[in-house]
């Protein structure tokens, strides 16, 4: 009578989850550039506030601006964060049933492939809420840059 720990079992079991572990792997990089990002804007957000009170009307004015672009990237790298922790923590799920089931002998091939799917939407939505804050910072570069142009005016030949 072979027991459910056996080597055979547990290597098993172990090849089950190797590829949501890679998964969460890459979830876990893609977190770490995403947390980087928000430390910036936030940092960004942060300087701009302690030095508003020294800043000309017009420069408080862009400020106050800039301060409101920022806002929604905080917003959306924080949902971005959020559904990408939330897919993480789905894939970690599935990777203990992948084990339960080998291991006890259950069937839980519908929750496995349910909860990876899931989490499969949850890194769908985090990783468009994160193109979505580079498009919300490059879109204020630009309108940034085209304001400064249009107010230096036409380049003198």
């Amino acid at each position: 009578m072979e027991t459910i720990f056996s080597a055979d079992t547990v290597g098993s079991a172990i090849q089950s989850a190797l590829a949501p572990v890679f998964l969460l792997t890459a979830i876990a990089g893609m977190l770490n550039v995403m947390v980087q990002r928000l430390s910036r804007v936030v940092d960004r957000a942060r300087h701009l506030e302690a030095h508003m009170a020294e800043y000309p009307e017009q420069r408080r004015r862009i400020a106050l601006d800039d301060l409101a672009v920022l806002a929604g990237r905080m917003t959306a790298a924080n949902w971005a964060i959020a559904l990408c922790i939330l897919a993480a923590l789905l894939v970690c799920c599935v990777i203990v049933l992948l084990f339960v089931e080998q291991l006890a002998g259950f069937r839980l091939n519908a929750a496995i492939a349910w909860l990876f799917i899931a989490a499969t939407l949850l890194l769908t939505g985090g990783l468009s809420l994160f193109l979505w804050e580079v498009q919300l910072a490059l879109r204020s570069v630009r309108v940034r840059a085209a304001a400064m142009i249009s107010e230096r005016g036409p380049a003198s030949e």
